[in-house]
């Protein structure tokens, strides 16, 4: 066998033997509790009733530098600054691609890098993209470790703080006040990843710092569409100065192929959704907090703290995770197993996503499985 092709097959086989090989699949039909569509708009009709005529060009052509600008993705990036209440906004492919863009390009061999030890791995990527050699992550919403590392900074050059606004695999929410405060008195420049709080949080889905009345405190902001917004792609949103560096600077943005109209079109639609009279996430945290009352009355100290649309229960070890999964996947209720390395070892989970489709009697029953189940 060839070095490179062994040396692929044994990486492969230390995963079979660990029990936490990936594989794609087909979901079978059955009761959603495992997806980001938390308001069910990437399932239902209502975004394609918005845009109405889908017969847009497949393909955009090109890059926004080159060919691939339209006043359309413009316009759409003054909508989204104004709905999240900032100076300006920037279209990107992905949220994957708007952190490892953003994060890349405006940081040097002397600037502090401090982000929360639970980021997203795009986050970590940008992280390691970037010519900063001063990277440092902190304890998991630890304010006190947070206040001691960045006591140590170097006040002469630049300091980041990263953070998310909720956390994808525990649903828990950073202390943004408290955060913004330290980054402020230390003169430290703070970056919000707002995936899972865009559409969740706010009265009309602003996300978390809006809702908090933050959002002049924060250097920039990350909201992506792929969850809440049933679409695809990512806006940053910050001052103008942010934005036009970006366009100079952010790889990501600059060496590919932009978003296709029917992809802006559909972010379009997204935002004019939430921006309606019809728009209205009350029932997604009632049911939300319907699940925290169950949680409550078992007393199961294994689900996590969290006011979010993500609940996890760490079971702690691939077997019973995947046994647990499995036994709610035959009831019908579509819940995928976490493993690791996606969370750390003894961390092996179920993740639990409601959405305001989701009803209190299916939540019934996920929870009868589960005490059967565990």
């Amino acid at each position: 066998m060839n070095p490179l092709d062994q040396y692929l097959n044994h990486k492969l086989q230390e995963r079979r033997e660990a029990g936490n090989l990936r594989k794609l699949r087909i979901e079978r039909a059955a009761t959603d509790f495992f997806s980001n569509d938390y308001l069910g708009l990437a399932t239902n009709d209502l975004l394609q009733e918005i845009v109405g005529d889908l017969s847009y060009s497949g393909g955009s052509t090109g890059s926004r530098l080159l060919s691939g600008n339209t006043i359309e993705a413009t316009e759409l990036e003054k909508t989204i600054a104004l709905f999240h209440k900032a100076e300006a906004a920037l279209l990107f492919n992905s949220g994957y691609d708007a952190n490892i863009g953003l994060l890349n390009c405006i940081s040097n061999r002397h600037t502090t890098i401090l982000y929360d030890e639970l980021c997203h791995a795009s986050i970590i990527d940008g992280i390691q993209l970037s010519q900063a050699s001063r990277c440092y992550k902190f304890r998991h919403n630890d304010l006190q470790d947070l206040e001691e590392k960045l006591s140590r900074a170097d006040k002469e050059y630049p300091t980041l703080v990263v953070v998310e606004s909720v956390y994808s695999m525990d649903g828990d929410t950073a202390p943004l006040k408290d955060i913004c405060r330290l980054a402020e008195t230390n003169n430290a420049r703070l970056i919000v990843d707002e995936a899972h709080a865009t559409g969740v949080f706010g009265a009309h889905g602003e996300g978390l710092l809006c809702s908090l009345d933050l959002e002049d405190k924060v250097f920039a902001r990350v909201h992506t569409f792929g969850k809440a917004l049933g679409c695809h792609g990512a806006a940053v949103v910050g001052s103008q100065l942010l934005i036009d560096y970006l366009i100079n600077f952010a790889r990501s943005f600059i060496y590919t192929t932009a978003l296709p109209m029917h992809a802006i079109k559909t972010i379009s639609a997204a935002y004019s959704y939430l921006q309606s009279p019809d728009f209205s996430n009350t029932q997604l945290h009632e049911l939300i907090n319907y699940f925290r009352s169950y949680i409550q009355h078992l007393g199961d100290e294994r689900w996590k703290d969290s006011r979010s649309a993500i609940q996890a229960l760490v079971i702690g070890s691939n077997e019973k995770t995947i046994a647990t999964a499995n036994a709610l996947q035959q009831a019908g209720l579509q819940i995928n197993p976490i493993l690791h390395p996606t969370v750390p070892l003894g961390m092996e989970r179920l993740r639990i996503c409601l959405h305001s489709f989701n009803t209190k009697a299916e939540i019934d029953t996920l929870m009868d499985v589960l005490n059967h189940s565990i």
